[in-house]
């Protein structure tokens, strides 16, 4: 092998010693992650910034994207967010649910509060970046246009103005797992936890195992987008709430595809949400971005094809089943970790459980959240495209008013 030039050792010597120095400057900062402060919680540090104590990238999904910015020169790779304006429109917590133990492990309860709570952090150099953000906005449904004209809902210039508009709180929420928690939650050992992950994402992530010290986790999977109906601030425990949980359906909740109850169950949750917003309660939707059951798109068209071309044809008895043969299992949406959203609102019981889903119910109340009634998809608004989905749903266990 050929001697390096005392030269070239004098250069690799330097940077080294930079490298440790900055190491030094920039260590981790502890994440624990119960803790009732956020100064003694500490901030999320995620990407390859030195004295990181998360594995992978804010906005993972998008990753590529921004890798493809950064190299071709459109986005400098220095850049730091000016998050100076950026401040929550609400303040929303905290709860005592945010430092209970087990209560919330799929997402930072702290993520909207970085500008202030960690200041002194962003001033130093360090990335803390939100991984939740709060606005204000607007709402033009069709659904509660509708039900202005046929006058289930009336306007009142507050909730609802004479056009239909609603006045929203919307959040946008980035996953961020606390890994010990999430494999506790599910009844395994972190370590086969850590170990699946990487073998699912063909090894994107190999810290996960060769890092164990580092127990948060950014998965690069879509968030979550809440729509607060109402005073978003949870002050009083009588609140009357209501709430669905609604799992992405881009062909039905964005185009009107009939295969499917879907946007009929959306648009009938915003019409429950907004008459208990009226009502002095609270409305909330959150919605999950786990396209297919959280088998994707691709998956899901295959699986519509598989049902129309059987040679017994598209029947109830065999919608699960079709998903099965193609996807391997019917359903992967692990609903025991959406249920966090409700704890970081502070909410401790649901009056009106908009939703049929026997899953997502046991999830809730399994998470020491009351339901007080739940309310199934009228009768009216299921088309006839989704007598199929919604005949096998209810033979699997889904909620029915009549048990039929």
């Amino acid at each position: 092998m050929r001697n390096q030039s005392p030269i070239a050792n004098d250069v690799s010597t330097r940077q080294e010693t930079n490298a440790y120095a900055v190491e030094r400057l920039f260590s981790p900062i502890d994440l624990c992650w119960h803790e009732a402060s956020p100064r003694e919680r500490g901030p999320i540090l995620a990407g390859s910034q030195p004295g990181r104590n998360t594995i992978g990238v804010h906005a993972g999904a998008f990753a590529p994207y921004r890798a493809i910015a950064t190299v071709s020169g459109a986005l400098s790779a220095s850049h730091s967010p000016a998050l100076g304006n950026t401040r929550p429109s609400v303040n929303i917590g905290p709860f005592p649910q945010w430092s209970d133990p087990g209560k919330i492990v799929a997402l930072d309860p702290w993520g909207h509060r970085v500008v202030d709570d960690f200041a002194a952090e962003i001033a130093s150099g360090r990335k803390v970046q939100p991984t939740i953000a709060v606005t204000d906005g607007r709402l033009m449904m069709p659904e509660i246009a509708n039900a202005l004209r046929a006058r289930r809902l009336v306007a009142d210039g507050s909730i609802v103005d004479s056009l239909g508009g609603v006045r929203v709180t919307k959040i946008a929420i980035e996953p961020v797992w606390w890994l010990p928690g999430i494999a506790e939650r599910l009844n395994i050992t972190e370590t086969a936890l850590r170990r699946a992950l990487v073998e699912a994402s063909g090894g994107m992530y190999p810290d996960l195992v060769a890092r164990p010290e580092f127990k948060a986790f950014l998965p690069p999977i879509g968030g979550t987008s809440v729509y607060l109906f109402g005073d978003p601030v949870l002050g009083n425990t009588d609140t009357k709430i209501a709430c669905r949980f609604h799992d992405e359906c881009n062909g039905s909740d964005v185009f009107g595809s009939d295969m499917c109850t879907c946007r009929s169950y959306l648009g009938f949750a915003a019409e429950e949400c907004v008459r208990t917003a009226q009502q002095n309660g609270l409305g909330i939707i959150a919605y999950n971005r786990k396209e297919g059951r959280a088998l994707g798109e691709v998956v899901k068209y295959l699986v519509y094809n598989a049902r129309r071309n059987a040679q017994s044809g598209d029947r109830a008895v065999d919608y699960f089943s079709r998903t099965e043969e193609v996807a391997g299992v019917s359903d992967m949406r692990c609903q025991e970790l959406a249920v966090d959203v409700l704890h970081w609102l502070g909410v401790t019981r649901v009056d009106a459980w908009i939703s049929m889903s026997n899953h997502k119910r046991e999830a809730v109340v399994s998470a020491g959240i009351e339901i007080v009634k739940q309310v199934e998809l009228p009768s009216n608004l299921i088309g006839s495209g989704a007598l199929v989905e919604i005949s096998a749903k209810k033979a699997s266990g889904y909620f029915t008013e009549t048990g039929a």
